[in-house]
């Protein structure tokens, strides 16, 4: 993993170093993954369902990303749909604070873009 690339990461709030231990300290492994990042359906699927009002579905896309932008080391991101998840968990669609998690969501597109700028710069 090139310096200047770590450094960018953990400038933006991105947990290398814990993240490097559980990758066995593998940094070309990580690096595969973290590319593959861009590639998870899940962010565009969260969108989609906040959008048609599919909470439930909402809910299960949230949820997901949260584990792997967790698993990634990518706190921000992590941080940002925590929030998300748990405004949508456990609610039937009359439940939703809808004008909350949009603005959630809204959070979220932001910082979840400016990982996915920084990976796809690598």
């Amino acid at each position: 993993m090139e310096e200047n690339f770590k450094s960018i990461l953990e400038e933006n709030g991105a947990d290398v170093k814990t993240t490097l231990k559980r990758f066995m300290g593998n940094e070309n492994m990580y690096m595969k993954f973290l590319k593959r990042f861009p590639e998870d359906p899940n962010y565009k699927n969260l969108g989609i369902s906040l959008e048609a009002g599919d909470y439930e579905e909402a809910f299960r896309c949230a949820h997901t990303l949260k584990g792997v932008s967790a698993n990634l080391g990518l706190e921000p991101v992590q941080a940002a749909v925590s929030g998300l998840v748990e405004e949508l968990r456990s609610k039937t669609n009359a439940e939703v604070d809808v004008a909350k998690a949009n603005a959630m969501w809204q959070d979220l597109k932001k910082v979840y873009e400016q990982f996915i700028e920084i990976i796809n710069a690598c």
